[in-house]
């Protein structure tokens, strides 16, 4: 198995993905459409190639990439004078200096092609030997039992080999000779896969997780570096490497990374330069983006933070999408300048919040559908949304750094020194700070008659009722109500909906209940939520979590035990289990109990006797997940040498898989566990940063709890009709044994694979 290894990080540092090829969607001689009025120019973004204004409006409305991203992280060849004086010559060929409709798209794309180089080239991948070294929880079979987990993760251990990268300064462009929208980066880093070519900020605390579990504590290192890099240099740390995204941040994770890290290393010399960094981030959100509200429920006033973007053009590398959006042909009164500038500060907040975008920052989500979903994000809300996740992260952020002053302070004695002294003084500012900002959370987000943490909505001055993962975000920051403190059956209430989900539906825990077409909402199931669902669950008080969970029945169900209002939906308004055999399932079609008391669901683990229902969650929930990110690999290729072949060419094909070997994606499905999430502005993409550092925190923390995944059949339809026709049945409930496909497995004494333990 080491071998493999070693052999996938040979194949990651050969090549980086090719760069695209122009796609135009009308012929070469057609000349392009009319356009709207340029947005204004933005400050923070002052490129006259790469940020808003004629150039790129024109590239962009010529569609000649499915994603905008594409163009703006290519170089220019020629140095930016030229690219511009190339740009206007075309326009004057065509007669169009005022109006780019005159241009065709035939020599808009030899313009791109002569004009600009390959995306993504600015950075090469690094081979690292220490990749190739198994860690500590893959060696042997102690912490790890099941031997197909065991060497699957080894592999995916291989992974970072593929997507770590380091800059490229022999191509680097200097903004003299070429331009470039690439903000270069000091220090190695692990990038997320696909389109995100870049260091990306909160993909990163997943990553660190697993680069930590991994031990690769320099990558680690570095990538914490080079956020320090840019809080030096920046102010802040933006949503990505990417210029056009230097208006905007994400969820603040680094002080989660930074303290993961120094936890697990002893590295305490990183905070001499670390903590005053972070002063500066958190200077930043707080003046930023904070604001003072005052609660309807007990009159006291709280500062709290939101995602709120100054921006007044469509975002560079979402441009397109954006412009349809403010523009599109379906709107029956176009909007005014005025309206298009604030829908596009609300897009930018939307993408700062790391969930663009979502029923949940949306005024009524139920206009539009889920092939249109412009009708509804021309109502979002961000701005007037104060999320329950950011406050809860900006809560945990001042709370560690009081930790991390308190460590610093003890590491350099106890003799009362000026500087330990100082740190302690600091630790106890940030400490009164983080106090306040949990008053706020209980206060303004925790609903006790629902049970659940909701945003505050700004615009009625309550708290929401869109239900999603942000419930457990508090949970996972060590914010329990002190009704749930002192009430088991609450804190079962609280994680309700989870139960739900894996009796009623065969993946991971979903982005929300609705489906919209939005990629996070329903059927999206994000590595991010199950980790923070697991771990919300593991940070309740030993005894809220020692009885068994309710047996279901007909008459007691996973929504019945839901408390009335905690989903802001009716069953019936519920999405339906697919079945393989055609139609839909309802009701708890999974859960499964023993005689014994044991509960499981398929691909859930093995229940055992007297087993508290959050441990039974946990188990279950990290089960799933493990189960989705394999059987969507192994149904895209994926194999094991000794251990797993790879499907036949003719399933592969139906997968689209034919000479892959397999694909870890950024995001699931709550209804299969074999295919990837969907929805969007862009393709589903693979890779993936997250999802495999995910994965590996949860078999190095969970290895002895996780079974073989057993994955559904993938049934070709016959092809004589049409090849439209031919296509994968994808879903299967627990209880259809013939949708169960586990080639892997024991052949059972009655033949066939072997089946479910409850079978």
């Amino acid at each position: 198995m080491l071998a493999l290894v070693v052999g996938l990080v040979a194949i990651a540092g050969k090549a980086l993905a090719q760069t695209a090829v122009p796609s135009p969607t009308a012929p070469l001689n057609a000349t392009l459409p009319s356009q709207a009025p340029l947005p204004p120019s933005q400050a923070w973004c002052p490129s006259k190639i790469f940020c808003a204004g004629p150039l790129l409006q024109t590239i962009n409305i010529g569609q000649l990439y499915s994603d905008s991203k594409t163009f703006v992280d290519k170089p220019t060849v020629g140095t930016p004078n030229k690219t511009l004086a190339d740009f206007n010559a075309l326009l004057r060929a065509g007669n169009a200096v005022s109006n780019t409709s005159a241009v065709t798209y035939g020599s808009l794309i030899e313009y791109v092609d002569a004009d600009f180089a390959g995306e993504g080239l600015e950075l090469i991948p690094e081979s690292l030997s220490s990749v190739a070294s198994l860690p500590t929880f893959l060696q042997g079979n102690k912490t790890v039992p099941d031997p197909l987990v065991r060497s699957w993760a080894t592999i995916v251990h291989g992974y970072w080999g593929s997507l770590i990268r380091q800059t490229n300064s022999s191509v680097l462009c200097d903004g003299v000779k070429c331009e470039s929208t690439l903000i270069p980066l000091n220090h190695t880093f692990v990038v997320p896969g696909g389109r995100f070519r870049e260091q990306y900020y909160w993909d990163s605390y997943w990553i660190i997780e697993g680069l930590i579990q991994s031990e690769l504590y320099s990558i680690a290192n570095s990538t914490l570096q080079n956020f320090m890099d840019e809080l030096e240099t920046i102010g802040f740390i933006p949503n990505g490497g990417r210029i056009y995204y230097l208006n905007r941040s994400q969820p603040p994770l680094f002080m989660k990374m930074l303290y993961a890290y120094v936890t697990a290393t002893k590295d305490v010399a990183i905070l001499d330069r670390a903590l005053p960094l972070a002063e500066v981030e958190l200077a930043w959100w707080h003046k930023n983006r904070s604001l003072t509200v005052t609660s309807p429920y007990t009159g006291k006033t709280h500062q709290v933070l939101r995602y709120a973007v100054v921006n007044t053009a469509p975002r560079p590398e979402g441009y397109l999408p954006d412009y349809i959006t403010a523009n599109g042909a379906d709107i029956e009164v176009p909007l005014t300048e005025t309206e298009k500038e604030n829908l596009y500060a609300e897009l930018a907040s939307g993408a700062e919040s790391g969930h663009d975008y979502s029923a949940r920052f949306i005024k009524n989500p139920y206009v539009g559908n889920a092939t249109n979903t412009n009708p509804a994000l021309r109502g979002l809300n961000v701005r007037g949304t104060i999320p329950v996740d950011l406050n809860s992260i900006l809560y945990k952020y001042h709370y560690l750094v009081a930790d991390l002053y308190d460590l610093r302070a003890h590491t350099k004695g106890h003799d009362l020194t000026d500087a330990a002294v100082r740190d302690k003084k600091l630790a106890a500012r940030h400490r009164h700070t983080s106090a306040s900002i949990k008053s706020a959370i209980l206060d303004l987000f925790w609903d006790p008659d629902r049970v659940s943490f909701y945003d505050y909505n700004l615009t009625a001055s309550a708290r929401g009722t869109f239900y999603s993962p942000a419930a457990f975000w508090p949970f996972w920051n060590d914010i329990i109500p002190c009704d749930v403190l002192t009430d088991e059956n609450k804190a079962m209430q609280a994680f309700s909906a989870l139960r739900m989900t894996l009796a009623r539906y065969n993946g991971s825990f979903p982005a929300s209940f609705l489906v919209t077409g939005l990629q996070w909402d329903a059927p999206n199931a994000w590595p991010p939520h199950q980790f923070i669902a697991v771990e919300a669950l593991q940070r309740l008080p030993k005894n809220l979590t020692q009885k068994a969970l309710p047996t279901l029945s007909s008459s007691v169900t996973s929504f019945s035990l839901i408390p009335q209002g905690q989903l802001g939906l009716n069953e019936s308004q519920l999405p339906l289990q697919p079945l393989l055999t055609g139609g839909y399932a309802a009701g708890d079609i999974n859960e499964i109990s023993s005689d014994d008391g044991e509960v499981t669901v398929p691909n859930g683990g093995n229940g055992t006797a007297g087993e508290g229902w959050a441990h039974v969650l946990s188990r279950e929930l990290v089960n799933r997940y493990v189960s989705g990110l394999f059987c969507s690999w192994y149904a895209t290729g994926g194999s094991i040498p000794g251990l797993l072949q790879q499907l036949p060419v003719s399933v592969l094909n139906s997968t689209n898989s034919v000479n892959n070997t397999g694909n870890m994606f950024e995001k699931l499905s709550t209804f299969n566990v074999d295919i990837a999430g969907n929805g969007g502005e862009y393709t589903v993409q693979a890779g993936f940063g997250w999802s495999n550092g995910v994965l590996l925190w949860f078999v190095s923390k969970y290895g002895k709890i996780i079974n073989t995944p057993s994955c559904p059949a993938i049934v070709i339809a016959p092809s004589s009709t049409s090849s439209t026709n031919t296509k994968r049945m994808r879903a299967f409930t627990g209880r259809e044994r013939r949708g169960v496909h586990v080639p892997v497995l024991p052949r059972d004494p009655r033949g066939g694979p072997r089946p479910w333990a409850w079978f």
